[in-house]
């Protein structure tokens, strides 16, 4: 159940971010969720977006060095201690979380989480064990 991330390292001036938010809107990629992390000189901007093939060509032509990267979504419940529940159960499991980033859908009572891992596959089990499943990228790029 992983999905597709674009990882665009950009630089860190006015106007970049929105050259390539443009750039998608204008080829009618939706952006579906976003982080970005930044140094002094250049930013990341990680991506799930509903044509990557088409996005990562689209960036790499305009001069974007664009990567791909498998992440993991889950399902959280929108509520105080949601997160830090599922956090917990990964500790025990000794799995090392890279980095995350959230967003609420249109779904009420629900956040969704993007998870980078070292381990992606014990983090499927660990997950299972929770009674959470992986999202599917059809999935969420529907809700």
């Amino acid at each position: 159940m992983k999905i597709k991330q674009l990882s665009v390292f950009v630089e860190n001036r006015a106007g970049r971010l929105a050259d390539v938010a443009t750039r998608l809107g204008e080829a009618r990629i939706n952006i579906r969720a976003l982080s970005v992390a930044d140094t002094a000189d250049f930013g990341i901007l990680r991506l799930i977006v509903d044509d990557v093939d088409r996005a990562r060509q689209l960036l790499a032509e305009a001069g974007y060095t664009v990567t791909l990267t498998d992440v993991l979504a889950i399902q959280v419940a929108d509520q105080p201690g949601g997160l830090a529940a599922v956090l917990r159960a990964l500790e025990e499991a000794g799995l090392n979380v890279e980095y995350l980033y959230a967003f609420v859908p249109r779904t009420a009572g629900q956040a969704v989480v993007v998870f980078r891992f070292d381990d992606p596959e014990r983090a499927v089990a660990v997950f299972s064990q929770l009674d959470l499943q992986a999202i599917p990228a059809e999935q969420l790029l529907r809700l």
